[in-house]
């Protein structure tokens, strides 16, 4: 008997054939819900019909974009959960293209949850933020109360988009709530460029034989989530009304510098190096330098904890490119 809180259930995923989104959709499926994707395909963000080719006689794809009112409207009308997961991604894009990164990190968001206001206030929804919205840490590892200082457009609107949902939350009691997700790997990440995140092109030039580049001195700490364990994450919340008007950090008891990560990839035998090189100096300017997360707020409220080691997830994420990869890049 399938007890699962989402078993016949309607689930609305926006960003739904990117990375996360896909995941989400395919686990959600399993679970007996009548799933629907929007995803605008832009090429600059991570929607790749690829991601969800073996699920897509199970689901509903709707192929428009969150800015536009009218069409989510449409779509979240009699949903039972709204998945919030499309947003611009890129740190680099949101400062030579901040006004972008407005529409959709930030605009959009108002109009996702007018949409909700206007014609399904019994939706619930989780949004999908960012541990970057914390800046520079002042102390490791960062839970939620920490001071919030922005280095980038991204994380600014960023911001504004989780707020704006607490505030629905608070003021219009649309149930919604928001995890700050740290960074997310796994299959069906985007490969091509590091729009997404910078692993994805370090498994590209692995899978190419060409060196992973490291910027910097290598010693920059940082904290990785396989997105199983992000999916599991999103679901447990979804499904939880404690979860209401709150954040939650996300991350691992595994810290790691970035020069170790380029050596775990080289030795798990599928051959390559890493090679130091200078920080650019537009990234440098927005690097926020050492980070992980303390995720215990949300293991001691819902019982959330990563299961996938990170040499694991490596090894599961370069096995599925080694077989895929001509499905992620532009040729």
């Amino acid at each position: 008997m399938n007890t699962s809180p989402y078993n016949g259930k309607r689930v609305l995923i926006t960003g739904g054939i990117g990375f996360i989104g896909s995941n989400l959709a395919r686990r959600l499926v399993g679970l007996g819900a009548h799933v629907t994707l929007v995803d605008s395909l832009i090429p600059t963000y991570g929607g790749n019909l690829f991601n969800i080719a073996d699920i897509r006689d199970r689901i509903d794809c709707n192929i428009s974009d969150v800015r536009d009112p009218h069409a989510m409207a449409y779509l979240v009308r009699d949903q039972d959960y709204l998945f919030n997961l499309a947003g611009q991604t890129s740190h680099m894009d949101s400062m030579t293209n901040p006004r972008a990164d407005l529409d959709i990190n930030a605009a959009a968001q108002l109009t996702i949850l007018e949409a909700c206001r206007a014609a399904n206030s019994n939706v619930k929804i989780t949004f999908a933020s960012t541990r970057q919205l914390y800046g520079k840490p002042d102390y490791l590892p960062v839970d939620e109360r920490h001071p919030i200082r922005p280095v980038d457009v991204n994380g600014i609107n960023k911001l504004a988009g989780e707020w704006y949902h607490l505030l629905y939350n608070n003021v219009y009691g649309i149930r919604a709530c928001a995890l700050r997700l740290t960074n997310t790997y796994g299959p069906a990440m985007r490969v091509k460029d590091a729009r997404q995140t910078f692993l994805g092109i370090w498994i590209r030039s692995l899978i190419e034989g060409g060196p992973i580049k490291v910027f910097g001195d290598g010693k920059q700490l940082r904290d990785f989530n396989y997105v199983d364990d992000c999916v599991d994450a999103l679901l447990l919340v979804g499904a939880s009304d404690h979860a209401n008007g709150k954040v939650y950090n996300l991350g691992s008891k595994e810290v790691i510098d970035l020069g170790s990560l380029a050596d775990m990839l080289v030795g798990l035998g599928y051959g390559g190096k890493y090679e130091l090189v200078p920080f650019p100096a537009e990234r440098k300017a927005i690097d926020i330098g050492d980070y992980y997360s303390d995720f215990s707020l949300i293991s001691q409220e819902l019982g959330w904890e990563p299961k996938i080691g990170l040499q694991e997830g490596l090894k599961r994420t370069i096995e599925y490119y080694k077989a895929h990869i001509p499905h992620y890049l532009d040729t």
